[in-house]
């Protein structure tokens, strides 16, 4: 259940008076981030706890582990979430949850983490779509909200589904055969799913000359890389097919088209080679 709500700090209240002055007056672009709302916020507030993601990936792991009343601050049109500089309004978004979910490597976490104060919990999430380590935090995440029927039944709709995606993927094997995949690491997740063998792994550092040299020698038919943190094509001579895999899902915040969109993309790539 839901905590009761915070009152806003002074200096919070502050920065939110300062953010409706900015919209009264017309300046200083978007003051709210109502366009980052999941689609449940229009409709209305559920009974549960209010959460405030940072994007909609930490939001599409709230809303899978049961959690109704999600906020996502960066907005969807963000490519690069990181890059986001969050506005008064979203901090004081931030106040008003009973929990924030953010990632570390994001550097406006700090930012909230003092919006928050000592009211709304915390809660650093792992960031990661391979399969099993998204159900454990779907899992944990449902044990902190009190939703862990519903953290449950999620899982168990989302194995049924990787299990369809996993043998369609399997069917389109070129030859037969898993095909071998050079990985940018946060795209690992993917080849996983379609269960083709990793020969080599990029990023997220700038890939060196002789890293290059090394990956286009292990002669990998697929590329997978992330969209998110693409630096262009990564093996231009070797022959692989680049794949983009994106890791956030849309402003629906349904984790599981994440997935679905992959799979997909990845068939049409075999069925190419």
């Amino acid at each position: 259940m839901a905590r009761t709500r915070v009152r806003i700090t002074p200096l919070l209240a502050l920065s939110f008076s300062a953010a409706l002055l900015l919209t009264a007056t017309g300046c200083g672009g978007e003051s709210d981030t109502s366009s980052s709302s999941s689609d449940a916020d229009a409709a209305g507030k559920g009974t549960g706890p209010v959460v405030v993601a940072t994007t909609s990936w930490e939001g599409a792991f709230a809303k899978a582990a049961g959690a109704e009343d999600v906020k996502v601050i960066v907005p969807e049109s963000v490519q690069h979430a990181p890059d986001y500089d969050p506005k008064p309004s979203d901090l004081a978004a931030v106040a008003d949850a009973d929990f924030v979910l953010y990632a570390p490597f994001e550097p406006y976490a700090e930012k909230f983490k003092e919006a928050a104060g000592g009211d709304a919990e915390l809660v650093e999430v792992n960031l990661d779509n391979d399969a099993d380590k998204a159900k454990a935090e779907v899992t944990r995440l449902g044990k902190m909200f009190g939703t862990e029927d519903t953290a449950a039944e999620w899982i168990t709709s989302f194995d049924t589904e990787y299990g369809k995606l996993q043998k369609d993927l399997k069917s389109a094997w070129p030859d037969g055969k898993a095909p071998t995949v050079v990985a940018q690491v946060f795209s690992a997740w993917s080849a996983k799913l379609a269960g083709a063998e990793v020969v080599g792994t990029y990023g997220p550092e700038a890939v060196t000359a002789e890293q290059l040299s090394d990956l286009s020698k292990r002669k990998p038919q697929l590329v997978l890389d992330n969209v998110h943190m693409t630096t262009g094509t990564v093996l231009p001579d070797s022959g692989a097919r680049q794949v983009g895999i994106v890791n956030y899902p849309d402003k629906g915040m349904d984790l599981l088209t994440v997935y679905k969109n992959a799979a997909m993309t990845l068939q049409e790539a075999m069925n190419a080679s």
